[in-house]
Protein backbone atom coordinates (compact mmCIF):
# COMPACT_ATOMS: atom_id res chain seq x y z
CA UNK A 1 0.00 0.00 0.00
CA UNK A 2 1.69 3.32 -1.33
CA UNK A 3 0.52 5.93 0.62
CA UNK A 4 3.09 8.61 -0.42
CA UNK A 5 4.57 7.97 -4.29
CA UNK A 6 1.80 9.04 -6.73
CA UNK A 7 2.38 7.53 -10.24
CA UNK A 8 1.47 6.68 -13.52
CA UNK A 9 3.26 3.51 -15.07
CA UNK A 10 1.74 2.42 -18.99
CA UNK A 11 3.37 -1.02 -19.90
CA UNK A 12 1.62 -2.03 -23.12
CA UNK A 13 -1.98 -2.73 -22.71
CA UNK A 14 -1.88 -2.15 -19.11
CA UNK A 15 -2.17 1.24 -16.64
CA UNK A 16 -1.43 1.77 -13.35
CA UNK A 17 -2.49 4.86 -11.24
CA UNK A 18 -1.43 5.34 -7.96
CA UNK A 19 -4.67 7.38 -6.00
CA UNK A 20 -3.18 6.62 -2.39
CA UNK A 21 -0.83 9.86 -1.49
CA UNK A 22 -4.50 11.93 -2.63
CA UNK A 23 -5.87 11.10 0.71
CA UNK A 24 -2.43 11.94 2.58
CA UNK A 25 0.17 9.37 4.67
CA UNK A 26 -0.13 11.52 7.36
CA UNK A 27 -3.96 11.48 7.28
CA UNK A 28 -3.82 7.37 6.90
CA UNK A 29 -1.51 6.91 9.82
CA UNK A 30 -3.61 9.25 12.13
CA UNK A 31 -6.82 6.74 11.14
CA UNK A 32 -4.77 4.19 12.66
CA UNK A 33 -3.32 5.15 15.93
CA UNK A 34 -6.93 6.77 16.65
CA UNK A 35 -8.54 3.20 16.52
CA UNK A 36 -5.70 1.71 18.06
CA UNK A 37 -5.98 4.38 20.91
CA UNK A 38 -9.99 4.11 21.79
CA UNK A 39 -11.68 2.10 24.52
CA UNK A 40 -13.50 -0.13 21.94
CA UNK A 41 -10.15 -1.04 19.95
CA UNK A 42 -10.31 -1.01 16.21
CA UNK A 43 -8.60 -1.24 12.78
CA UNK A 44 -10.26 -0.48 9.57
CA UNK A 45 -10.66 -4.25 7.20
CA UNK A 46 -9.43 -2.59 4.23
CA UNK A 47 -5.64 -2.68 5.83
CA UNK A 48 -5.79 -6.80 5.53
CA UNK A 49 -4.62 -6.59 1.46
CA UNK A 50 -1.29 -5.84 1.32
CA UNK A 51 1.13 -8.22 -0.62
CA UNK A 52 1.08 -11.28 2.12
CA UNK A 53 -2.60 -10.30 3.42
CA UNK A 54 -3.89 -10.79 -0.50
CA UNK A 55 -1.95 -14.29 -0.71
CA UNK A 56 -3.58 -15.04 2.13
CA UNK A 57 -7.01 -14.29 1.30
CA UNK A 58 -6.17 -16.38 -2.00
CA UNK A 59 -5.32 -19.45 0.36
CA UNK A 60 -8.80 -18.82 2.01
CA UNK A 61 -10.74 -19.53 -0.78
CA UNK A 62 -9.42 -22.23 -1.18
CA UNK A 63 -10.43 -23.45 1.89
CA UNK A 64 -13.31 -26.72 2.36
CA UNK A 65 -14.77 -24.57 5.41
CA UNK A 66 -15.03 -21.80 3.17
CA UNK A 67 -18.20 -21.23 0.71
CA UNK A 68 -18.54 -17.71 0.01
CA UNK A 69 -15.75 -17.68 -2.97
CA UNK A 70 -17.01 -20.92 -4.69
CA UNK A 71 -20.51 -20.34 -4.11
CA UNK A 72 -19.97 -16.96 -6.06
CA UNK A 73 -17.83 -18.15 -8.91
CA UNK A 74 -20.39 -21.35 -9.16
CA UNK A 75 -23.51 -18.19 -9.94
CA UNK A 76 -21.25 -15.95 -11.97
CA UNK A 77 -20.30 -19.54 -14.77
CA UNK A 78 -24.37 -20.14 -14.24
CA UNK A 79 -25.29 -16.09 -15.33
CA UNK A 80 -21.72 -15.25 -17.59
CA UNK A 81 -22.81 -16.37 -20.81
CA UNK A 82 -26.66 -13.92 -20.58
CA UNK A 83 -25.11 -11.43 -18.89
CA UNK A 84 -22.18 -10.76 -21.25
CA UNK A 85 -23.42 -12.03 -24.56
CA UNK A 86 -24.44 -8.16 -25.23
CA UNK A 87 -21.65 -6.37 -23.38
CA UNK A 88 -19.68 -3.89 -26.11
CA UNK A 89 -18.22 -0.41 -25.59
CA UNK A 90 -18.13 -0.74 -22.29
CA UNK A 91 -15.84 0.07 -19.05
CA UNK A 92 -15.48 -3.04 -17.00
CA UNK A 93 -15.06 -1.71 -13.21
CA UNK A 94 -14.19 -3.84 -10.22
CA UNK A 95 -14.22 -2.80 -6.84
CA UNK A 96 -11.56 -4.36 -4.40
CA UNK A 97 -10.60 -6.59 -7.63
CA UNK A 98 -7.77 -8.31 -5.61
CA UNK A 99 -6.67 -11.49 -8.16
CA UNK A 100 -8.66 -12.12 -11.67
CA UNK A 101 -10.53 -15.33 -10.65
CA UNK A 102 -13.76 -13.47 -10.74
CA UNK A 103 -13.68 -11.32 -13.22
CA UNK A 104 -12.15 -13.58 -15.95
CA UNK A 105 -15.41 -15.62 -15.70
CA UNK A 106 -17.03 -12.67 -17.07
CA UNK A 107 -14.53 -11.77 -19.77
CA UNK A 108 -15.05 -15.11 -20.76
CA UNK A 109 -18.64 -15.02 -21.77
CA UNK A 110 -17.22 -11.64 -23.55
CA UNK A 111 -17.78 -12.67 -27.63
CA UNK A 112 -14.31 -12.14 -29.51
CA UNK A 113 -15.51 -9.84 -31.49
CA UNK A 114 -16.34 -7.32 -28.72
CA UNK A 115 -13.27 -7.69 -26.73
CA UNK A 116 -11.31 -4.90 -28.04
CA UNK A 117 -13.85 -2.50 -26.54
CA UNK A 118 -13.69 -3.75 -23.35
CA UNK A 119 -11.87 -1.85 -20.82
CA UNK A 120 -11.57 -3.07 -17.87
CA UNK A 121 -10.65 -0.89 -14.76
CA UNK A 122 -9.62 -2.97 -11.51
CA UNK A 123 -9.57 -0.93 -8.29
CA UNK A 124 -7.48 -1.86 -5.58
CA UNK A 125 -5.10 -0.60 -2.25
CA UNK A 126 -2.64 -2.98 -3.46
CA UNK A 127 -0.90 -2.13 -5.91
CA UNK A 128 1.89 -5.37 -6.54
CA UNK A 129 -1.98 -7.43 -6.80
CA UNK A 130 -3.19 -5.25 -9.30
CA UNK A 131 -0.30 -5.75 -11.50
CA UNK A 132 -0.13 -8.91 -10.92
CA UNK A 133 -3.19 -10.01 -12.01
CA UNK A 134 -3.38 -7.52 -15.08
CA UNK A 135 -0.52 -9.18 -16.68
CA UNK A 136 -1.95 -12.27 -16.08
CA UNK A 137 -5.24 -11.12 -17.76
CA UNK A 138 -3.82 -9.52 -20.97
CA UNK A 139 -2.09 -12.98 -21.32
CA UNK A 140 -5.16 -14.54 -21.09
CA UNK A 141 -7.04 -11.65 -23.64
CA UNK A 142 -4.64 -9.80 -25.44
CA UNK A 143 -7.26 -7.24 -26.99
CA UNK A 144 -8.10 -6.11 -23.12
CA UNK A 145 -6.61 -2.74 -22.28
CA UNK A 146 -6.59 -3.08 -18.33
CA UNK A 147 -6.54 0.78 -16.17
CA UNK A 148 -5.28 -0.16 -13.21
CA UNK A 149 -6.48 2.15 -10.52
CA UNK A 150 -4.82 2.22 -6.66
CA UNK A 151 -7.22 3.69 -4.52
CA UNK A 152 -9.75 2.97 -1.46
CA UNK A 153 -12.63 2.79 -3.49
CA UNK A 154 -14.27 3.62 -0.29
CA UNK A 155 -13.06 7.27 -0.60
CA UNK A 156 -12.37 7.65 -3.88
CA UNK A 157 -14.96 6.78 -5.93
CA UNK A 158 -14.31 10.11 -7.62
CA UNK A 159 -10.77 8.78 -9.24
CA UNK A 160 -12.42 6.37 -11.21
CA UNK A 161 -12.12 7.38 -14.91
CA UNK A 162 -15.54 7.51 -17.11
CA UNK A 163 -15.16 6.82 -20.85
CA UNK A 164 -18.18 4.75 -21.64
CA UNK A 165 -21.46 3.14 -20.09
CA UNK A 166 -20.14 1.34 -17.11
CA UNK A 167 -20.92 -2.17 -15.11
CA UNK A 168 -19.34 -2.13 -11.53
CA UNK A 169 -18.95 -5.36 -9.93
CA UNK A 170 -18.73 -5.51 -6.36
CA UNK A 171 -17.82 -9.30 -5.43
CA UNK A 172 -17.05 -11.60 -2.20
CA UNK A 173 -19.99 -9.73 -0.24
CA UNK A 174 -17.42 -6.55 0.51
CA UNK A 175 -20.18 -4.56 1.15
CA UNK A 176 -20.29 -6.83 4.18
CA UNK A 177 -17.38 -5.21 5.79
CA UNK A 178 -18.73 -1.84 6.34
CA UNK A 179 -21.86 -1.18 8.94
CA UNK A 180 -25.37 -0.83 7.95
CA UNK A 181 -25.48 2.93 7.54
CA UNK A 182 -22.00 2.95 5.90
CA UNK A 183 -22.90 0.19 3.30
CA UNK A 184 -26.34 2.56 2.72
CA UNK A 185 -24.26 5.57 2.57
CA UNK A 186 -21.56 3.86 0.25
CA UNK A 187 -24.12 2.79 -2.35
CA UNK A 188 -25.68 6.27 -2.54
CA UNK A 189 -22.12 7.63 -3.03
CA UNK A 190 -21.94 5.03 -6.20
CA UNK A 191 -24.94 5.27 -7.71
CA UNK A 192 -24.48 9.04 -7.39
CA UNK A 193 -21.44 8.39 -9.58
CA UNK A 194 -23.29 6.08 -12.18
CA UNK A 195 -25.11 7.67 -15.23
CA UNK A 196 -28.39 6.13 -16.49
CA UNK A 197 -27.76 2.70 -18.12
CA UNK A 198 -24.65 1.77 -15.96
CA UNK A 199 -25.24 -0.90 -14.09
CA UNK A 200 -23.81 -2.79 -10.94
CA UNK A 201 -23.40 -6.20 -9.86
CA UNK A 202 -22.90 -6.39 -6.36
CA UNK A 203 -22.63 -9.75 -3.88
CA UNK A 204 -24.64 -10.41 -0.93
CA UNK A 205 -23.47 -13.12 1.56
CA UNK A 206 -27.17 -14.83 2.94
CA UNK A 207 -28.27 -15.08 6.70
CA UNK A 208 -27.63 -19.17 7.00
CA UNK A 209 -27.31 -21.88 9.78
CA UNK A 210 -24.77 -20.62 12.47
CA UNK A 211 -22.69 -23.45 12.58
CA UNK A 212 -21.51 -23.09 8.90
CA UNK A 213 -20.63 -19.27 9.34
CA UNK A 214 -18.56 -20.45 12.33
CA UNK A 215 -16.74 -22.78 10.36
CA UNK A 216 -16.20 -20.63 7.63
CA UNK A 217 -14.39 -17.94 9.60
CA UNK A 218 -12.33 -20.45 11.94
CA UNK A 219 -10.99 -22.66 9.62
CA UNK A 220 -9.49 -26.17 11.14
CA UNK A 221 -5.52 -25.12 9.56
CA UNK A 222 -5.70 -21.76 10.96
CA UNK A 223 -4.98 -19.90 7.99
CA UNK A 224 -8.20 -17.09 8.33
CA UNK A 225 -6.25 -16.26 12.02
CA UNK A 226 -3.04 -16.02 9.98
CA UNK A 227 -5.15 -13.54 7.53
CA UNK A 228 -6.46 -11.69 10.36
CA UNK A 229 -3.03 -11.82 12.56
CA UNK A 230 -1.22 -9.87 9.06
CA UNK A 231 -3.37 -7.16 9.49
CA UNK A 232 -0.74 -5.84 12.44
CA UNK A 233 2.43 -6.57 10.30
CA UNK A 234 0.36 -3.98 7.43
CA UNK A 235 -0.48 -1.54 9.59
CA UNK A 236 2.87 -1.63 11.33
CA UNK A 237 4.50 -1.06 7.85
CA UNK A 238 2.82 2.33 7.92
CA UNK A 239 2.79 3.99 11.18
CA UNK A 240 6.55 2.78 11.54
CA UNK A 241 5.74 -0.18 14.12
CA UNK A 242 7.11 -3.24 14.65
CA UNK A 243 3.97 -4.76 16.56
CA UNK A 244 4.11 -7.99 18.19
CA UNK A 245 1.91 -10.17 16.48
CA UNK A 246 2.57 -13.64 18.45
CA UNK A 247 1.10 -11.98 21.65
CA UNK A 248 -2.22 -11.48 20.08
CA UNK A 249 -4.78 -14.83 18.97
CA UNK A 250 -7.73 -14.58 16.47
CA UNK A 251 -11.74 -14.47 17.37
CA UNK A 252 -14.15 -14.56 15.48
CA UNK A 253 -18.37 -15.18 16.28
CA UNK A 254 -21.24 -14.16 15.25
CA UNK A 255 -23.05 -11.33 16.54
CA UNK A 256 -26.81 -12.76 15.62
CA UNK A 257 -28.79 -9.08 17.00
CA UNK A 258 -26.76 -7.62 13.60
CA UNK A 259 -26.26 -10.79 12.17
CA UNK A 260 -23.19 -10.79 10.97
CA UNK A 261 -19.67 -12.37 11.83
CA UNK A 262 -17.52 -10.21 13.91
CA UNK A 263 -13.43 -11.03 13.78
CA UNK A 264 -11.34 -9.82 16.58
CA UNK A 265 -7.76 -9.81 17.90
CA UNK A 266 -7.26 -10.57 21.61
CA UNK A 267 -3.99 -9.46 23.40
CA UNK A 268 -2.89 -12.59 25.34
CA UNK A 269 -0.61 -10.35 27.37
CA UNK A 270 0.32 -6.89 28.17
CA UNK A 271 1.68 -5.50 24.82
CA UNK A 272 3.42 -2.32 24.51
CA UNK A 273 5.00 -0.65 21.16
CA UNK A 274 6.24 2.76 20.02
CA UNK A 275 5.26 3.77 16.49
CA UNK A 276 7.98 6.58 14.50
CA UNK A 277 4.39 8.83 14.16
CA UNK A 278 3.70 8.74 17.88
CA UNK A 279 5.97 10.82 21.05
CA UNK A 280 5.10 7.94 23.67
CA UNK A 281 3.82 4.19 23.31
CA UNK A 282 0.64 2.02 22.07
CA UNK A 283 -0.59 0.20 25.04
CA UNK A 284 -3.06 -3.00 25.11
CA UNK A 285 -3.75 -4.40 27.65
CA UNK A 286 -4.13 -8.69 28.45
CA UNK A 287 -7.46 -9.88 27.40
CA UNK A 288 -8.36 -6.74 24.92
CA UNK A 289 -9.83 -6.85 21.77
CA UNK A 290 -8.87 -4.98 18.76
CA UNK A 291 -11.90 -5.09 16.21
CA UNK A 292 -10.78 -5.92 12.40
CA UNK A 293 -13.87 -7.06 10.41
CA UNK A 294 -17.26 -7.32 10.08
CA UNK A 295 -19.35 -9.67 7.74
CA UNK A 296 -22.89 -8.73 7.50
CA UNK A 297 -25.51 -11.60 6.21
CA UNK A 298 -28.66 -10.41 4.65
CA UNK A 299 -32.09 -11.22 4.18
CA UNK A 300 -33.71 -10.83 -0.21
CA UNK A 301 -35.48 -8.17 2.31
CA UNK A 302 -32.19 -6.69 3.04
CA UNK A 303 -31.09 -6.43 -1.05
CA UNK A 304 -34.22 -4.60 -2.48
CA UNK A 305 -34.13 -1.97 0.71
CA UNK A 306 -30.09 -1.34 -0.53
CA UNK A 307 -31.55 -0.61 -3.65
CA UNK A 308 -34.10 1.63 -3.10
CA UNK A 309 -32.27 3.86 -0.47
CA UNK A 310 -29.38 4.08 -3.44
CA UNK A 311 -32.00 4.86 -6.38
CA UNK A 312 -31.17 1.51 -8.18
CA UNK A 313 -33.57 -0.58 -10.06
CA UNK A 314 -33.51 -4.27 -9.33
CA UNK A 315 -33.08 -6.09 -12.58
CA UNK A 316 -32.60 -9.58 -10.95
CA UNK A 317 -31.08 -11.56 -8.24
CA UNK A 318 -29.14 -14.77 -9.14
CA UNK A 319 -29.00 -17.36 -5.83
CA UNK A 320 -27.68 -20.95 -5.40
CA UNK A 321 -30.29 -23.66 -4.86
CA UNK A 322 -28.78 -23.17 -0.89
CA UNK A 323 -29.80 -19.68 -0.85
CA UNK A 324 -26.47 -19.42 0.63
CA UNK A 325 -25.32 -16.58 -1.32
CA UNK A 326 -26.84 -13.85 -4.17
CA UNK A 327 -25.43 -11.26 -7.17
CA UNK A 328 -27.58 -8.84 -7.35
CA UNK A 329 -28.06 -7.01 -10.97
CA UNK A 330 -28.99 -3.47 -10.35
CA UNK A 331 -29.06 -0.70 -12.96
CA UNK A 332 -29.31 3.53 -12.76
CA UNK A 333 -32.26 4.85 -14.66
Amino acid sequence: MNYTDKEVLQIDQISVTNHLPDLGIEVVRKEIIEGLSVDSKYISSKFFYDESGSRIFGEITQLEEYYPTRTEIAILKQIAPKLMKQVKNVDLVELGSGDSSKISILLDAVPEENMPSIHYLPVDVSQSVLEDAASQLIKQYPNLTVSCQVADFARQLDKIPHNAQRLFCFFGSTIGNFEWEEANFFLKELSSSMYPGDQLLIGFDMVKDINVLHRAYNDSKGVTAAFNLNILNSIGQIIQADIPTELFEHKALYNPDKSRIEMYLQAKEHVRFSSNSLPGELIINKGESIHTENSHKYSMEDIHTFANVAGLRVRDIYMDSRKWFSLAHFEKE
